[in-house]
């Protein structure tokens, strides 16, 4: 009996189209953002979920209902855990305003070690890992077997990821699926990672220069 979560990204925004910071602010999906969900739903359109969850920000509920639209017995609900990084003052603002402040990579590795005291306004790295864990952990233990769909974000997503695989934060496409298995011990593996079934590219996904490792969580 084992537990397999299907982790979609949102799809492409019109902030992420113009790279703008959007953790807890929101952005409607581009056109070309719901073409390539929609590709995601095809090649996803054979999974047998047995649930669904996604982050409430409208680009992932958005992304959400329309993944599900090819499993209409799959009631979709929402959990605030899956929400976005809080990048506090710096939200809808172009990436670069950021980029002067402090360098993405410095910043994730601080977020994922759980040691940044979060951006003005924002959300403290030890909050943010601590939610991270503590939704996939409720996820497992709401659903020991089974095929689940989440979808979220690219932050929040790649945290998660970074704690089942020392990988450290790997860029996430927009509508890309990456595949986690969860044994009834609570060992956990990746199985895909960032698969950009729906061509998207890493427009609006922030590579690192180099992976950083982060222990992983037991």
């Amino acid at each position: 009996m084992t537990l397999t979560l299907t982790l979609v990204r949102h799809g492409r925004t019109h902030f992420n189209a113009r790279r703008i910071l959007q953790g807890r602010c929101d952005s409607p999906l581009t056109r070309d953002g719901r073409a390539g969900v929609r590709a995601t739903a095809r090649h996803l359109a054979g999974t047998p979920f047995t649930a669904a969850w996604s982050s409430p920000s409208g680009r992932a509920v958005a992304t959400a209902v329309e993944l599900l639209r090819h499993h209409p017995d799959v009631p979709l609900r929402t959990d605030r855990g899956l929400l976005e990084y809080a990048f506090g003052v710096y939200e809808q603002k172009p990436e670069r305003v950021l980029d002067d402040v402090v360098a993405w990579p410095d910043l994730v590795t601080d977020v994922l070690a759980g040691t940044h005291p979060g951006l003005p306004g924002g959300e403290p790295g030890a909050d943010f890992m601590e939610r991270t864990r503590d939704v996939f952990a409720r996820l497992a233990a709401a659903h020991p077997a089974g095929h689940v769909l989440v979808v979220g974000h690219g932050l929040a997503l790649g945290a998660y990821l970074a704690t089942v695989d020392e990988v450290g934060l790997v860029p996430l496409p927009n509508a890309s699926v990456s595949t986690v298995e969860v044994d009834p011990d609570g060992t956990a593996r990746i199985t895909s990672l960032a698969l950009d079934v729906a061509g998207s590219g890493h427009v609006a996904a922030r590579p690192m220069r180099t992976p950083t490792p982060v222990p992983s969580v037991a």
